[in-house]
């Protein structure tokens, strides 16, 4: 859902905006080109800010990224990316990122929700609240009725900034007439970092952005009792987030997947392979009943231009040609390819590093592929998986809560690169099939059909699809989780009972993979993935059923062999850099705490898993610091103990004073309990200016 902020500011690495005072000028009277819209040559980037006032006085801070040049009437489709990542300290992302649009003659406008950033107002209460799209109804309005605008808006961003385009295009503002979402899904509860799969999850992303939302706009970060009352005093997001714990309406009122139809304008999504949202591809594709093109590449949670890993694309053409046919309405014959563009992964070593994903792009005509075959393959009792029906049996697994680092860390959500599965299939029920005699591919979402037990009333299952290379290494390829109190339904969620089998229809998360010749397919089964998702509280051993009507088995989406047209796509052009400030350190490579150590104790069975991040950036006014360290802890014989602690500190350094944000998480479980606590802390030049503490005792709800 979020970009961290360094990593949002990583397209300015080497150099970030100094912006001139001749750049900020007002907006009002501005005169733009002449009526044919000027060669790209000819266009030239300038930045001005401008306030945005809601109905309630509140105004809504932006800036505008705008073709240059003193010209006479003439009008420019409006892209906005609406976020509360604030948007004074992203400016060299935002000039490296919107450029490219401007010269192609487009206004880019950068707008800070109400409350964050450089926006007035009380800070919004949650994520997608009925105040921001309100607020972005009107944001929409005003870019339409600007004399530089043509009255055509499009909507783009990355995580939040796709989630709130593909929320918006279900509101249909008027002007609003295509959207581009990357890195963004339409189901909020089972997609995005709060519950994926339905399971409690504690993410770096939540407890960073809560102290974030904490802080004043640059340059000034003026504090005063408006300050404190509007952002530092207000009730932490994570407060509201962990007492939603199933489906529901609060998850409802921003997911798109139940009602489809309400999009009534054109949609292109894009996505990547190593990206936690791309589920929401296929299902839009398949869905939606408006024009509708999606890509998805070999990327992580990043711009496709600017990605890890490698090879990334100039997606910003793309855009361009559909938002010149939606927003100018010029025929770009964008409509005239293929729907759907898509990157076919090739084996890999396991992580959790990888530079370059190998593979090769194709074009879909859209979703489903009408040729993928569904192969069934079964796990048998001697622990292989093959295409024959097994004979009756039952395997049993005792429940490890600890295990799950390689398939998922804390902050993986199903994406990234993961590390070699050995460490948790060891604590598994593992199949593998005989060596491939030729190359397999898959490209959809594989499902594991099981029928499982269990000794205790929860359960959370999980599954993976690896490769198994040669040589032993194993590269995960696709897996999902389930909550065993949602087999019936996420709403209404019901207690185990202990030894009724009952199935479970596992559907993988979106995936493409050619398994070599030689390689051996392994499905494996478990109970737990922490830390990335929180442990059931119950000791147990769970069966798994095989043979007969009560069988278990995996389905695989496989391509049958054969050509395929390539898009032609372009590799990244090369980013404007302006002159000013300079990130000093980006932090990890995700943009997260990633894990720095893992401490288990044999005798105990505690386990403790850190993860850390740090970085810095330089800007005119100071130098800003920030640095956070997670602790996740949990016990194989007392999962209802289980925590996780947090710290987080922004620094800010400024001419005549250093301003210190620091906030202290603790959240703990037992049996029957979640409980919060939260400190969040503001010191100026060493001293305490403020401190405010939060506590919440809430009942574990089927989790």
């Amino acid at each position: 859902m979020h970009q961290f902020q360094y990593r949002l500011n990583r397209l300015g690495a080497m150099a970030m905006v100094a912006m001139a005072a001749s750049l900020l000028a007002a907006t009002a009277g501005f005169p733009l080109a002449a009526a044919e819209t000027p060669s790209v040559a000819e266009l030239r980037v300038e930045m001005r800010e401008a306030w945005i006032s809601m109905p309630d006085g509140v105004r809504l801070a932006a800036d505008l990224y705008m073709p240059a040049g003193d010209r006479e009437a003439a009008a420019f489709p409006v892209i906005l990316e609406y976020l509360p990542y604030r948007k004074t300290e992203s400016r060299a992302r935002n000039h490296a990122l919107y450029s490219y649009f401007v010269e192609r003659g487009y206004v880019v406008a950068r707008v800070d929700i109400r409350g964050t950033g450089n926006s007035e107002g009380r800070l919004i209460p949650y994520e997608y609240s009925e105040q921001e799209h309100e607020d972005g109804m009107v944001v929409i309005d005003w870019l339409a009725a600007q004399p530089w605008s043509n009255g055509n808006v499009g909507m783009f961003g990355i995580s939040w900034g796709g989630f709130n385009s593909i929320q918006m295009a279900g509101r249909n503002p008027p002007a609003l007439k295509a959207i581009i979402a990357v890195d963004a899904t339409e189901d909020l509860y089972q997609d995005d970092v709060h519950y994926m799969d339905g399971i409690m999850h504690l993410d770096s992303w939540e407890m960073s952005q809560d102290l974030d939302n904490a802080r004043p706009g640059a340059p000034d970060y003026v504090i005063d009792e408006a300050y404190f009352r509007d952002r530092f005093d207000t009730r932490p997001w994570m407060m509201t987030y962990k007492r939603q714990q199933r489906d529901g309406p609060f998850w409802d009122r921003a997911s798109l997947r139940a009602r489809y139809s309400d999009i009534k304008i054109p949609t292109f999504l894009i996505g990547g392979w190593y990206d936690g949202y791309r589920d929401s591809l296929p299902r839009m594709l398949e869905n939606l009943e408006v024009p509708v093109k999606a890509m998805i590449g070999p990327w992580s949670h990043a711009w496709p231009h600017d990605p890890y890993p490698e090879p990334g694309v100039e997606w910003r053409e793309e855009a361009v040609r559909w938002f010149d046919q939606w927003l100018k309405g010029i025929d770009t014959g964008i409509m005239d390819q293929p729907r759907f563009a898509v990157y076919v992964r090739k084996w890999h070593p396991p992580g959790p590093y990888l530079e370059t994903a190998p593979g090769f792009w194709r074009w879909e005509e859209g979703w489903p592929v009408r040729r993928i075959e569904q192969r069934r393959m079964y796990p048998q009792p001697n622990h292989t998986l093959s295409t024959d029906e097994p004979e009756r049996t039952v395997h049993q697994l005792r429940y490890v809560p600890s295990i799950g680092v390689e398939a998922g860390g804390p902050v993986m959500w199903w994406g990234d690169v993961a590390h070699d599965q050995r460490g948790t299939d060891a604590y598994s029920l593992v199949y593998d099939s005989e060596p491939l005699f030729e190359a397999t591919e898959i490209l959809g979402l594989p499902r594991a059909a099981l029928h499982v037990a269990a000794n205790a009333i929860r359960a959370n299952w999980f599954v993976r699809l690896s490769d198994v290379a040669p040589d032993g290494t194993v590269t995960q390829v696709a897996g999902a989780g389930f909550n065993g109190s949602h087999r019936i339904s996420a709403r209404e969620p019901e207690d185990i009972e202990p030894g009724k089998v009952f199935p479970l229809d596992i559907e993988m998360h979106f995936t493409s993979w050619v398994f070599p010749a030689g390689h051996r397919i392994r499905l494996s089964v478990n109970n737990a993935q922490w830390p990335m998702l929180w442990p059931t509280p119950y000791p147990m051993t769970t069966s798994l059923q095989l043979g007969g009507e009560d069988g278990s088995h995996l389905v695989l989406p496989v391509v049958p062999p054969g050509p395929g047209a390539t898009p032609g796509f372009r590799p990244p052009s090369e980013n404007p850099e302006l002159p000013g400030f300079e990130n000093i350190d980006l932090g990890t490579n995700s943009g997260y705490g990633e894990v720095s150590s893992v401490d288990r104790n044999p005798q105990t069975g505690e386990v403790i898993v850190t993860a850390t991040n740090a970085g810095a950036s330089r800007y005119p006014w100071g130098t800003e610091t920030t640095h956070e360290s997670i602790e996740h802890r949990t016990s194989d014989s007392h999962p209802e103990d289980t925590e996780v602690r947090g710290s987080h500190r922004m620094e800010v350094t400024l001419e005549d004073r250093v301003l210190l944000w620091e906030a202290e998480l603790s959240f703990t479980s037992d049996r029957d309990n979640f409980t919060y606590r939260y400190t969040r802390r503001l010191k100026e030049n060493g001293v305490v200016v403020r401190e405010k503490t939060w506590t919440d005792t809430m009942p574990r709800d089927f989790q």
